[in-house]
């Protein structure tokens, strides 16, 4: 699956996906977004070195502001530290 994403994305230059970042509740606001952007920064990282171009990504970091799940728990922890991938549109 990943490899046809990055084969889409090398063979559409006009293509843009934005990776957002994500962390749980515990923590402060300001850690939290910090926190949700480096969790996005290292999924570039993995696109960069799949042989994706730099200016097709964006990054955004909701921190504690969209949780998958609702709970204070570890499941809900868990489900609430992700990087979420979605397309832009494409010119």
């Amino acid at each position: 699956m990943q490899l046809l994403l990055f084969r889409f994305l090398q063979q559409h230059p006009s293509a843009h996906v934005l990776l957002e970042g994500n962390t749980d509740e515990r923590g402060s606001r300001e850690y939290n977004i910090a926190l949700g952007e480096r969790r996005a920064n290292a999924v570039i990282d993995i696109f960069r070195l799949a042989g994706v171009k730099p200016q097709q990504i964006r990054v955004v970091s909701y921190g504690q502001e969209k949780p998958a799940a609702m709970g204070h728990n570890e499941e809900s922890w868990r489900l609430n530290r992700r990087v979420e991938l979605s397309f832009e549109a494409i010119a």
